[in-house]
């Protein structure tokens, strides 16, 4: 049945209604983690090698995610499906249950659901939310996205940053979590040693996430 044709039309979000807003749209309570890439380093962006002469990040898969079930973007579905994520194989074998503020929605969901007693908990608001962040990774928390604000001429996603720093990206698995672990780490490392040359520069912008900076 083809629905009539309707007015389509456009909600106002002011700071008064802000929150009940969000309540309206299908948010990080209501969606489910596909996977979290995971690059540890020491202070000189080594990676660990585990006794080996290879170098490692980690890759976690999850499984509560179901493609014919749960909502979804079609067209960010077919991308990844292109960038060779296996859905079926998430769903088999995935372990169950970042710009970096849905990464730390959806990690702060998981930490507070097994850390509050099993019961799902974000919270409503925004000072609540960026403190259950320091809670769980501390207070020296970068997001690259709010950094490169403050680098003349770098703006984009992360490939083109990464390409404009002239970055080798050999080897990429574009939107894999591993591999955007991986370049973050990279581009992070770079933008501090082109644009953050003292320790001050740098620490005034922890635990700022992009596009939840608080005037």
């Amino acid at each position: 049945m083809t629905l009539p044709c309707t007015s389509v039309m456009t909600r106002s979000v002011w700071s008064y209604n802000l929150e009940s807003e969000f309540e309206l749209i299908p948010n990080v309570d209501s969606m489910h983690l596909i996977q979290v890439g995971l690059t540890l380093s020491d202070c000189h962006g080594n990676l660990p090698t585990l006794g080996t002469s290879n170098r490692f990040i980690w890759e976690f898969n999850f499984r509560e995610f179901d493609v014919t079930q749960h909502p979804h973007a079609p067209h960010s579905i077919a991308l990844l499906r292109r960038q060779g994520m296996d859905f079926d194989k998430n769903r088999k074998f995935g372990w169950i249950a970042f710009h970096s503020t849905y990464d730390f929605g959806y990690m702060v969901k998981i930490l507070s659901q097994r850390f509050f007693y099993m019961q799902p908990f974000l919270p409503t608001n925004l000072c609540d939310f960026l403190q259950l962040v320091k809670f769980f990774f501390g207070y020296r928390v970068y997001d690259v996205k709010h950094l490169i604000k403050f680098c003349p001429n770098l703006h984009g996603g992360l490939d083109k940053v990464s390409e404009s720093l002239g970055l080798d990206n050999s080897g990429r698995r574009s939107h894999h979590a591993d591999s955007d672990s991986l370049v973050t780490l990279h581009v992070f490392n770079k933008i501090k040693t082109l644009y953050f040359h003292t320790k001050f520069d740098l620490l005034k912008h922890t635990g700022v996430l992009y596009g939840l900076e608080m005037l």
